[in-house]
């Protein structure tokens, strides 16, 4: 338990340091990405960033498993 608390501390930090670097990439308002701005009402669903993200992650954890 402690060295999974360590390694999510140190995973938290990491993000911390590349927030402003994640911040500007374009993420969140890719083509794909549905919003509908109305009146009084916004919906946001971030579908192709969804799907990217997803991809990334699989073939990361996919090229991990491998060794």
């Amino acid at each position: 338990m402690p060295r999974l608390l360590i390694l999510l501390g140190a995973l938290l930090i990491l993000i911390g340091l590349f927030w402003g670097f994640f911040s500007k990439m374009p993420l969140g308002r890719l083509p794909g990405d549905i919003a509908i701005h109305k009146k009084n009402f916004t919906f946001y669903f971030p579908l192709a960033t969804s799907l990217l993200v997803s991809a990334v992650l699989s073939l990361i954890l996919w090229l991990i498993s491998k060794k």
